[in-house]
């Protein structure tokens, strides 16, 4: 069973908040009738019984320090893994990509990470954060979440980033590198996680970081499909609402939500 589960959060975000507002924006454009259940490669996920919605994390202590933030996403994380679901997370600012790769890689210990954006978010700290949502992945590699981090759409890749990416031997295919037919040899459990700002903001208006030069959804998607991998957890993150233009990027990030879903259910 696949669990999807919201994580309405975005106190580690830098610039813009509004991301907690998006899963449920997401969820009511997966149901609006505007689109249907059925996914690119015909799996009709109105009748299926292999993933549910099971709602949003429900926080115990209203103000919490970051750091028990996010080990309380770990936690909720982790009592689900156990019961041998997996589990599709909509987001969210990206600084709840890493307590839900701490809960993954207990059950997955030679994860892969294919992490799809316009930002690398290796920095060591941001803004005196160190659960930035710009520093995710910086703080995987530290504590040694995963075996192998491949990182697919960069295109702001500064100084600092770069001798951290070095640091924790990333793999970077940059934006001007990327082609929808790049075949990435993936071995093992593999963690997608996805920040929709990966696409070009012509796609996807509805995020806090506009970055021109991306992905358009088609290349995304082609991309998604070409995957050969063993999928066992992914997440959707950075989506704005209060950016969006008429809910375009909501229609989007529900549409990768079914795309998503069929790559685990694979």
């Amino acid at each position: 069973m696949i669990e999807i589960i919201g994580i309405p959060y975005d106190e580690n975000s830098s610039y813009l908040r509004g991301a907690a507002l998006a899963p449920d924006h997401i969820r009511k454009a997966l149901h609006c009738g505007s689109m249907n259940l059925t996914t690119e490669n015909g799996i009709n996920l109105e009748n299926s019984n292999a993933w549910r919605d099971a709602g949003n994390i429900k926080w115990q202590d209203e103000t919490p320090t970051k750091a028990a933030r996010a080990e309380a996403i770990n936690e909720f994380v982790s009592n689900i893994l156990k019961q041998g679901h997996q589990v599709l997370t909509l987001g969210g600012d990206h600084s709840i990509t890493f307590p839900l790769v701490q809960a993954h890689a207990k059950i997955h210990p030679e994860l892969t990470i294919l992490h799809l954006d316009a930002h690398p978010d290796l920095y060591d700290e941001l803004d005196a954060n160190r659960y930035s949502h710009a520093s995710p992945f910086a703080r995987i590699m530290e504590h040694k979440l995963a075996k192998r981090l491949i990182q697919v759409g960069i295109r702001t890749l500064n100084a600092h980033q770069l001798e951290q990416a070095e640091r924790f031997k990333v793999e970077i295919i940059s934006m001007n590198a990327f082609t929808p037919n790049l075949k990435l040899q993936l071995d093992g459990p593999v963690y997608i996680s996805l920040d929709l700002d990966v696409l070009d903001p012509a796609f996807a208006p509805g995020v806090s970081h506009h970055e021109p030069g991306g992905m358009s959804t088609r290349d995304l998607i082609t991309f998604l499909h070409s995957l050969n991998a063993n999928v066992i957890g992914a997440d959707l993150v950075e989506y704005n609402p209060t950016r969006d233009l008429v809910g375009m990027t909501a229609m989007v990030a529900a549409k990768l939500t079914k795309e998503l879903l069929t790559l685990m259910m694979r």
